[in-house]
């Protein structure tokens, strides 16, 4: 209505969730929004969401970032994939890489042609036909990298997530964001209508809004705690509810990827940044105390610790409802599921950009839209759930009780026939718009052992000998291509960030 008040939109908490919401409403919705965001400098933040996937980069472009000046203000640094390490058998490794793989065979997806050439003796790992992959693994990296018929690089990034926070604060307070610093003491709701009123501050302030976001982590203070949404529990099938964290020392092996490494009853990840790397390791605590996961990361660190070891707790799952009444909560007020693939980042980011696309027009008057984007929510939530579960379900480590364990469990029925299609014809039917393509869910699938029995009959024309010829000739522009590319390291050094090696 024209001559409306603005919204009052209150977002509870800081943190990335926080100031992602905070710099993209006031953003996108103007003058129709007044955005103020309560934080408490004593409260500290999870900050395990250092990496990312390639939809970042459209969310910083919204917001009409420059990437170089990201890159140095958050210590960034290029990522083109995700290495996981003995997840399918002790000794092997494969690349979840971003981009493109191979060249299609016609109708038929270039995978079918892989599949066939296995069967027929080739020696080439599936990662030799994506550029991304190849490059990473060279240390390579540069924005124009493609040419003629190679793809260029598809990219996101590591890092800082503190830094990151603080990027955003600087940007959404430009836009006019009031911060106010406090402690939430109560949550008030309407009697009768059950929506929250406001939020009071341990120091007596009171919050008045009309939309409120939550954002205050595990807690879920405003959705979990005053709205009484419940929980759905997924640790039967994603059974690790510990992590354990510490930074170390930059690696010279300044990788543009993350990597991720099976560990016993667990696993590690490793993002390098500019001034550091990231180190965790995600367990089981019914499988391996506390002491053992610290000590095990410790043991393999790539440099020198630079802090002591925290441990976060959590239970992987996500709230029944995203969005209850005028209430929406956004990352782990909604949900967590470990960053096996970098999701954290990206789940905050999709929950914005529904919110954007069902923002109530009037106050009161969003039933609709609350379905609706419940509805996107639980089953992009769900779908992501399922590609983590593949990781686990999929894996060879004979011996282990709590891999074993995992091999052995009953999975949902949405993965079960996502694997039993591949299995029988290397058909993948990517549903609606769930986040891993096609591309993502053949590089798991191969990588954790998963063999076609049979490919498409588009790529029986192809003789032996030239299909062999032509998968060589793919691989071979790619490796070269990558050779003349710079390094990682001198790319970030020529943006004003850490000096190359």
């Amino acid at each position: 209505m024209a001559g409306a008040a603005p919204i009052q939109i209150v977002i509870a908490g800081g943190g990335t969730a926080g100031w992602m919401a905070a710099a993209a409403l006031q953003r996108f919705i103007g003058p129709a929004a007044r955005v103020t965001l309560v934080e408490s400098d004593a409260i500290g933040t999870v900050g395990v969401g250092e990496a990312t996937i390639p939809q970042i980069r459209n969310f910083n472009g919204f917001l009409g970032f420059d990437e170089a000046e990201f890159l140095r203000e958050t210590k960034g640094s290029i990522k083109l994939g995700i290495e996981f390490v003995g997840w399918h058998d002790p000794g092997t490794a494969y690349m979840h890489a971003f981009g493109i793989s191979g060249r299609a065979f016609g109708i038929a997806p270039f995978r079918h042609a892989y599949v066939r050439a296995k069967s027929e003796g080739y020696p080439r790992d599936f990662g030799a036909f994506s550029f991304n992959e190849t490059a990473a693994r060279a240390g390579k990296y540069h924005p124009e990298a493609g040419g003629g018929a190679i793809p260029g690089l598809v990219h996101a990034y590591h890092f800082d997530a503190g830094l990151y926070a603080a990027f955003l604060r600087r940007f959404a307070e430009g836009l006019g964001v009031e911060r106010v610093e406090g402690t939430i003491k109560t949550v008030d709701r309407n009697g009768e209508s059950g929506d929250v009123t406001a939020i009071e501050l341990e120091a007596g302030r009171r919050i008045e809004g009309d939309l409120f976001i939550d954002c205050t982590g595990f807690r879920s203070l405003l959705l979990g705690r005053a709205l009484g949404v419940g929980y759905e529990d997924w640790t039967r099938w994603l059974p690790c509810d510990r992590a354990v964290a510490v930074p170390c020392a930059r690696s010279e092996a300044f990788r543009p990827y993350t990597q991720s490494i099976a560990r016993k009853a667990g696993w590690q990840w490793r993002i390098p940044l500019q001034h550091r790397t990231g180190n965790g390791h995600v367990f089981s605590s019914d499988h391996l105390s506390e002491d053992e996961a610290t000590q095990m990361l410790l043991d393999n660190l790539d440099g020198e610790a630079l802090d002591e070891p925290r441990t976060i707790k959590f239970k992987t799952g996500r709230r029944g409802a995203a969005w209850s009444h005028n209430v929406v909560a956004l990352g782990l007020s909604a949900g967590f599921m470990e960053p096996l693939e970098s999701t954290s980042i990206h789940l905050i980011q999709s929950g914005i950009q529904r919110l954007l696309d069902f923002f109530p027009s009037r106050r009161g008057d969003a039933e609709a839209s609350r379905r609706q984007y419940n509805a996107l929510t639980d089953f992009e939530w769900a779908r992501i759930r399922d590609f983590l579960i593949g990781h686990y379900k999929l894996n060879a480590r004979e011996g282990d009780p709590f891999w074993d364990a995992c091999r052995d469990m009953t999975i949902p029925d949405t993965l079960a026939e996502k694997i039993a299609l591949f299995e029988e014809t290397g058909a993948i039917h990517r549903e609606h718009e769930e986040l891993f393509t096609e591309e993502g869910w053949q590089q798991l699938l191969l990588g954790q052992g998963v063999m076609p029995q049979s490919w498409h009959p588009a790529v029986d024309a192809v003789p032996h000998r030239d299909l062999h010829g032509l998968l060589d000739t793919i691989a071979g522009a790619f490796d070269a291509r990558a050779a003349k590319l710079p390094g990682h390291d001198e790319y970030i050094a020529s943006l004003g960030g850490r000096e190359a090696a």
